[in-house]
């Protein structure tokens, strides 16, 4: 069987599943999306999407319309509680990677992608409002069960269905029942005017007790001349409701940063100025051993949900369709084709889901407020040295496939910006 020819399935209009089309396309395949919703709309807040995501996009042929919606990551910027600043590092291109780092809204990314696909692949290419509830393999395809539409067969369904998969809790039903890591996200964006570099990324407080990371994700916001601004606030909170959409409050939050004096941002004013808050539970999904049952695969976060920490979740979900699509243009025997594309990708994957649990190098902030036994410190470098602060980010950035430039010849790539004597 042809490529052409292969029938292909893919249930899920998310970044993952509109990818996956865009990359089977390329490969001469026509693949039909089926989504739940009668209609896609640009939702969710920011993406920080690393150098490998970039280059997905500019293979994908998107990356100028890419730059268009989102904004150049420059630095990023690590503080303690009180607003100390501990490190700093350059980001993407500016570090000296080949690929840039930006930050994006994650809904105005999606529409790119649903875009791209309508024009490359055809208007009736995505089927809204069909909820895919389960399937049945057969020897060489697979039945997909709708519960508001006919049954359809294919020869492959590529399940793209995201936090809450129908399908992985077919597949692997003793991971149906997620856990509550003890951890809510306080997610939220707020219109205001640059600040730093106008491309900065910073990270904020004691983990401990709380932390925050804070970028830009549009500049010049519908014609305001003012930056759009993406906030996540991590903090406990009892509650395990599984949801991109809850509503929350800043109240619930502005105590942690009651003494925090950045010389650039007004954190607290920030979070009252918020335009939409939303609450995220971190939830933990166990890595699973096999991606595969007979002629359905799982890829993004129906494959490996991470905790949504550093943009890598959203990347690795891109990174899956053109990966599988590659395998499986390589070869005619379907079942082949996914077994190696679960060989390239599993293992690694599950390692860094297994990584996001952990603090990755914010642990940096952590290692700062228990070495200073939670008080201001007088000189950073006494606290936390900076080669010390350096092989713990390089160690991280390797462990997501992007090892730091000039690292292996020895060069330290991290520095301190002292924007508080700046004039």
């Amino acid at each position: 069987m042809s490529s052409t020819d292969l029938d292909i399935a893919i249930i899920g209009a998310g970044p993952a599943g509109l990818v996956a089309a865009l990359r089977l396309h390329q490969k001469g395949f026509r693949p039909k999306i089926y989504e739940t919703v009668p209609e896609l709309r640009p939702l969710g807040v920011g993406i920080d999407v690393k150098v490998y995501g970039s280059k997905e996009l500019e293979e994908l042929g998107l990356l100028e319309e890419f730059r268009a919606m989102s904004v150049d990551a420059k630095e990023s910027i690590f503080f303690n509680k009180y607003g100390q600043e501990i490190y700093a590092e350059l980001c993407g291109v500016h570090m000296g990677y080949l690929h840039e780092q930006r930050f994006v809204h994650r809904g105005y990314l999606q529409m790119l992608f649903y875009r791209t696909v309508l024009e490359r692949l055809g208007a009736d290419a995505v089927v809204s409002g069909a909820r895919v509830t389960g399937y049945t393999n057969h020897d060489d395809q697979v039945t997909l069960h709708f519960d508001n539409a006919p049954d359809v067969t294919a020869d492959l369904a590529i399940a793209a269905d995201g936090i809450k998969s129908q399908i992985r809790q077919q597949m692997h039903p003793e991971h149906s029942e997620p856990v509550y890591s003890g951890i809510t996200m306080w997610r939220g964006t707020t219109l205001m005017e640059p600040f730093a570099t106008g491309g900065t990324i910073l990270h904020i407080g004691a983990p401990q007790s709380s932390s925050m990371i804070v970028y830009p994700i549009a500049e010049n916001f519908e014609g305001t001349g003012k930056v759009l601004v993406n906030w996540v606030v991590e903090a406990t909170r009892d509650e395990s409701v599984e949801d991109w959409n809850q509503l929350g409050s800043v109240d619930e939050v502005l105590h942690y940063y009651d003494q925090c004096e950045i010389p650039f941002l007004d954190v607290q004013e920030m979070l009252r100025n918020a335009r939409e808050v939303y609450l995220f539970p971190l939830i933990r999904h166990e890595p699973l051993e096999s991606w595969i049952d007979g002629r359905v695969v799982l890829i993004g976060d129906a494959a490996h949900a991470m905790y949504p920490r550093g943009g890598n979740g959203a990347c690795q979900a891109i990174v899956d369709g053109g990966a599988l699509a590659s395998h499986l243009a390589a070869t005619e025997d379907v079942s082949q084709a996914l077994k190696a594309f679960q060989d390239q990708r599993l293992r690694a994957v599950n390692g860094m889901v297994m990584a996001h649990r952990g603090e990755g190098y914010e642990v940096i902030r952590r290692m700062v407020e228990e070495r200073t036994e939670g008080e201001r410190f007088t000189d950073i470098e006494e606290v936390l040295p900076l080669a010390e602060a350096d092989a713990i980010f390089s160690k991280y950035h390797s462990l997501v496939g992007q090892p730091r430039p000039g690292h292996e010849a020895g060069e330290a790539t991290g520095f301190r910006t002292d924007y508080a004597t700046r004039s």
